[in-house]
């Protein structure tokens, strides 16, 4: 009998019995459990759209409310918003969208993610001057959570865990946390952010300093998550070969939130001449592209890294400096990197500009996209349900940035925020399991 005979002998029946289908459940078991682990999407938490960084003697509690001054009394300065729209060559039905909402972003909330340093931006003033400082700021920081002056996310940058700074870093932490929790509670959007990282086993260690001070205070388990840094080449690929990058994030136990690239640092190691270290050269990409690749469906933000060229002196200097910022938080949103480091207050009003005409810009058609798929309407694009949720993820971060207000969305998808939430990120309600996730072939030995 010919194949398309014995095919037509089956009138719809299958070759595959219930006992092979259980077998198969069975010996895929293991790797379920271990993409459940290691893979489980987004957390369904905002990502702030950028970092600032403060050396630990410069925070005080009204630093916010100054970058936000700052920032708009330069912007005016140079000719106001509309001027900067058209320095950097937004399309006008763009600027007319975005323009008021970075003004009104500048004075309500200009710095959505602060990072007191106590590293590279603080340095090595001896035990006791850096005591001082870290109670200080920590000090200074509970007054400003308790009077609500706080930003939404914030925290500190320590010294990195290789051995000259190790204990001096380890202390810091310890210190910083101390000193806050003898003020109150730790605020929700806490960030510790371990820097130069080389090895899974320095994070590793990290891990096990989070819990150690979690059973000591009395904190819930879990409770303290940090960001790692990738400033070192070894980090991106280690002696070995492999991935490292990937290898810290599960080493990590769950408690890594974020890979934060670090311009400057990689680039150095690299012998990449100081002119043109950037977050465009091609060092970089390659960098951030493994970190994405390493990340992707952990539930890890990305964070890009920083320029050093700041919007100081003339007019031709700070125009020059705004022109540049815009172009490369521009470009990092293009590869999906939703997340920069800012420096100088003079580089929010580029910072708002760029993420918000991006996401204000691409809204009508990613709306008009996924309205589309959820009404199953044929149109000039097919999309499939992966695209759907990129469309979703896309949309969702524009009104979490505040580029598109909730009325526009309903308006645009028929969709609140609570089901453009469970679009985007159909895995964010998965527990996740809190503890290291082995090789697979470990699983299967």
């Amino acid at each position: 009998m010919t194949d398309r005979g014995l095919a037509g002998t089956l009138l719809g029946g299958t070759f595959l019995d219930n006992a092979f289908l259980d077998e198969a459940d069975a010996r895929l078991a293991q790797t379920d459990a271990h993409l459940a682990r290691a893979y489980p999407g987004g957390r369904g938490q905002r990502q702030p759209v950028h970092t600032v960084y403060v050396p630990g003697p410069r925070y005080t509690a009204d630093l916010p409310r100054r970058w936000g001054s700052e920032a708009a009394a330069l912007l005016d300065q140079h000719g106001g918003i509309d001027a900067l729209t058209a320095l950097v060559g937004l399309p006008d039905d763009v600027a007319e969208r975005v323009a008021p909402r970075v003004v009104a972003k500048l004075a309500s909330e200009p710095v959505e993610d602060l990072r007191i340093d106590f590293e590279d931006g603080y340095g090595r003033p001896g035990d006791a001057q850096e005591d001082a400082d870290v109670v200080r700021a920590a000090t200074a920081l509970a007054g400003a959570l308790r009077e609500g002056r706080a930003p939404a996310f914030v925290g500190i940058r320590f010294k990195c865990f290789e051995a000259p700074t190790r204990r001096r870093g380890l202390r810091t932490l310890d210190l910083f946390l101390a000193t806050l929790l003898e003020h109150g509670e730790l605020p929700d959007g806490l960030r510790l952010t371990l820097p130069k990282v080389s090895t899974a086993s320095q994070v590793d260690v990290m891990v096990d300093a989070c819990a150690a001070i979690e059973r000591a205070a009395g904190l819930p388990e879990g409770r303290l998550g940090f960001e790692v840094q990738v400033e070192t080449p070894p980090l991106v690929l280690g002696a070995d070969g492999r991935n490292e990058v990937a290898a810290a994030l599960h080493a990590g136990a769950g408690r890594v939130t974020g890979l934060h690239y670090g311009t400057y640092d990689y680039s150095a190691s690299l012998e990449v001449a100081a002119e043109q270290q950037s977050m465009a050269h091609p060092a970089a990409d390659h960098a951030k592209l493994v970190m994405q690749t390493a990340a992707a469906e952990t539930g890890v933000q990305l964070s890009d890294g920083s320029t050093n060229v700041l919007p100081v002196g003339d007019a031709d200097a700070v125009r020059h400096a705004w022109r540049l910022h815009h172009d490369l938080v521009r470009r990092s949103l293009e590869r999906a990197y939703y997340q920069g480091w800012d420096l100088h207050p003079g580089q929010l009003p580029t910072r708002f500009l760029a993420t918000f005409a991006f996401f204000a810009g691409g809204f009508d058609r990613a709306a008009g996209r996924l309205r589309a798929y959820l009404q199953r309407d044929e149109g000039g694009v097919l999309d499939e349900p992966a695209t759907a949720r990129a469309l979703a993820r896309f949309v969702d971060r524009g009104v979490s940035c505040g580029a598109v207000d909730e009325e526009t969305l309903r308006g645009a998808t028929g969709l609140d925020r609570t089901a453009l939430a469970r679009l985007a990120q159909p895995k964010s309600d998965t527990e996740s399991l809190r503890a290291p996730v082995p090789p697979l072939e470990e699983e299967h030995a």
